[in-house]
């Protein structure tokens, strides 16, 4: 992650430089954090991007967050991204949708989102292509989100692992859309609940399985503040992290 230059205008007034100094210092220690967990792993941090997750927060420290050199930034529900992208639409981000998407936002997501995290169905692989095909945006990057505890509707969303292949196989032939790889949050119940390294191991086992079918979806996204070291060593390519960079979220309204 390089430093960039500060864009015009700078943060004004104390609180804004407090602001940027406290990001700063966060992404040093999350960076380190990162570090130390690749070469624990035998790792290059060349292999893991890092996505600050910027849910909750203004579009101000999405801002100070490219100025910092954040290149990838996540969201979690459209009616909070949507405002936040176009006020953002000049910097040079990624964004990435990571929220359970239902069909009725579709059109709206595809106006900012370049990689959708949550694919869990087959209705939103077709609502999606459909929609992509009616614009003139580039191909959507997509990952099948796994639902680890098993059962689905007990979750936070995802498919069954016995389910990624079919959905995968789908998402791989939808007009307009990218299969990229697999995603998972450690599940909080199921076997694997409290045990984040077990969890990432599987998912990234479930990656394995999955590229043989389709070799290019190498994107494992799993992680988060609290457990990235765990999803590095099992093998993510892709860390989700927020309150770590940005602070103990407002709650949400």
């Amino acid at each position: 992650m390089t430093e960039l230059p500060l864009p015009d205008p700078t943060p004004s007034g104390p609180s804004g430089q407090a602001r940027l100094d406290a990001l700063r210092s966060n992404l040093t220690v999350v960076e380190q954090r990162i570090a130390a967990a690749c070469a624990a792993a035998g790792r290059s941090r060349d292999d893991i991007t890092l996505v600050v997750v910027t849910k909750t927060y203004p579009a101000s420290d999405t801002r100070l967050l490219s100025a910092l050199g954040v290149t990838d930034v996540a969201e979690n529900r459209d009616q909070d991204a949507a405002p936040k992208a176009a006020e953002c639409r000049d910097l040079p981000l990624l964004w990435h949708f990571v929220g359970q998407l239902q069909t009725n936002k579709v059109r709206s997501v595809l106006k900012y989102a370049d990689r959708v995290h949550s694919i869990d169905r087959l209705r939103l692989v077709s609502a999606l292509s459909n929609e992509v095909l009616k614009t003139e945006r580039p191909v959507l990057g997509c990952l099948v989100q796994v639902a680890l505890e098993g059962d689905p509707v007990a979750t936070r969303g995802g498919a069954v692992p016995d389910d990624v292949p079919a959905l995968a196989d789908a998402l791989a032939s939808a007009p307009g859309l990218r299969l990229d790889g697999v995603m998972a949050v450690a599940p909080l119940s199921g076997p694997y609940a409290g045990d984040p390294r077990r969890a990432f191991d599987r998912l990234v086992e479930i990656s394995s399985l999955l590229r043989r079918a389709h070799p290019a979806a190498t994107m494992v996204s799993a992680g988060m503040s609290g457990d990235l070291e765990e999803a590095v060593a099992a093998g993510a390519t892709h860390v989700r992290v927020g309150t770590a960079v940005l602070g103990v979220r407002p709650p949400l309204g």
